[in-house]
């Protein structure tokens, strides 16, 4: 029992996690990450195996060497397939998965290289008398301990490199666990006989689940997007819409972003964050129409300039409610860009848009994601007070309006994602 006091403490924590996680994620409308409960699966085997070659090493009278070395095969198998799932897992988390079948197979391919050396060598396998228990040497254990720095430096890289990527909330937390982890990896290299190993797939657990896969956090998340939508929907049915308006530019802005991302201009604004406040705020844009009288948001035929006038107020006062509502959120960023998207998403690039008349580089950039979207969705609906426009005519509107109304480069990623709009468009009228 003293030889696997730590894989025991190791197995019981990581039970408890799935314990907890599975207790949570009955509800249906978390987001499952089937990665990640394939790792709940293996993680706790590699931990049981790690233990048990704890105990036979240290019982090798009891034990034929045959079946030691057995043992030892599966022990020393669990990781190679546990390190290249976490780094899918985080190249998943930071939006780099590779597209092609080749690209995947690539990242399993040195734990199959490692997995033929430790077959190959493993009836090399010594067992040597450390000054407190005895454990594995050879080729094959090195094989083993080359595949997991080999990972674990590759997902360590990654999560530097695409950090931006990763939400902020969870970086510190993350980064903290791998550099404890980079700790045992170098103290089990140094000191063998001591058997760190299983901490190594239960710190991964950890901090997996802590930062990213906590169902309590996703489950409020999603409410707390539902809550906002639902609003925001109710704001829209004001002026005779269903609330399409909303679904539909929230998901113009959802094209966008990706496209955005390869612009080498702009792609330094997309971090995690901004990716996912802007789409959590878009649905809010219009709602300062919660303070337009009804007389003039549903009027059939064309304003007058009073009722123009006063139908203008609601970007302002769409900024102030936000800040208003949401002045006592932790998450600043979030309150700036849906105040943004509120409030700007008239101003146009030429300085002729309300209510500010910022233009340019001066209308912040979720606002001048949130005007081609607006406007888009506005014109290729119908409305109360005319048809549907065809959807070549609103192509042309967004153009023509480049460099006058809308941000020019913009306006170019618009049009690289025009497939995939045309497809949102279209799906969006078969509802």
């Amino acid at each position: 029992m003293n030889f696997v006091k730590l894989q025991i403490s190791c197995l019981l924590v990581t039970f408890y996690l799935i314990w907890i996680y599975l207790w949570q994620i009955k509800d249906k409308k978390i987001p499952k990450n089937r990665i990640f409960e394939l790792l709940l699966i293996v993680i706790p085997l590699e931990i049981i195996f790690d233990g048990i070659t704890a105990w036979t090493v240290n019982h090798t009278e009891l034990i034929p060497r045959n079946l030691n070395l057995t043992l030892h095969a599966i022990f020393f198998t669990t990781p190679q397939f546990c390190m290249p799932v976490i780094l899918y897992y985080i190249l998943n988390e930071t939006r780099k998965v590779p597209k092609t079948l080749l690209l995947k197979i690539l990242i399993f391919l040195p734990a199959a290289i490692s997995e033929i050396l430790i077959i190959f060598f493993l009836p090399q396998l010594k067992f040597i008398q450390g000054k407190t228990t005895w454990y594995s040497f050879g080729t094959s254990v090195i094989a083993v301990y080359s595949c997991i720095m080999f990972y674990f430096l590759m997902i360590f890289i990654l999560t530097i490199v695409k950090i931006k990527n990763i939400e902020s909330r969870k970086r510190v937390c993350l980064i903290s666990v791998l550099s404890i982890i980079a700790l045992i990896i170098t103290f089990q290299l140094f000191f063998p006989e001591i058997l760190l190993t299983s901490l190594i797939p239960t710190f991964f657990a950890i901090g997996l689940y802590v930062n990213i896969e906590d169902p309590a956090l996703k489950r409020l998340k999603v409410y707390n997007n539902a809550t906002v939508s639902s609003f925001a929907t109710l704001v829209e049915s004001r002026d005779s819409s269903t609330g399409g308006h909303v679904k539909r530019t929230q998901n113009y802005v959802k094209v966008l972003l990706e496209e955005i991302k390869r612009h080498p201009s702009y792609s330094v604004f997309i971090t995690k964050d901004f990716e996912e406040n802007i789409f959590n705020a878009a649905p809010m844009h219009d709602i300062g129409k919660i303070s337009t009288p009804d007389t003039i948001l549903q009027k059939p035929g064309k304003l007058t300039d009073e009722e123009y006038a006063i139908m203008k107020e609601h970007a302002k006062k769409g900024g102030e409610i936000i800040r208003e509502t949401f002045k006592d959120l932790e998450e600043p960023e979030f309150l700036q860009i849906a105040y943004d998207v509120a409030r700007f998403h008239h101003e146009k690039w030429n300085g002729k848009g309300y209510p500010d008349g910022k233009k340019e580089n001066q209308i912040p950039f979720a606002a001048r994601i949130m005007a081609i979207a607006d406007v888009f969705d506005a014109v290729s609906a119908k409305r109360c007070y005319r048809d549907a426009l065809p959807l070549e005519t609103c192509f042309k509107i967004i153009q023509d309006g480049s460099g006058t109304d809308f941000d020019p480069e913009l306006v170019k990623c618009f049009f690289h994602a025009k497939d995939k709009i045309v497809k949102v468009y279209n799906e969006s009228n078969e509802k």
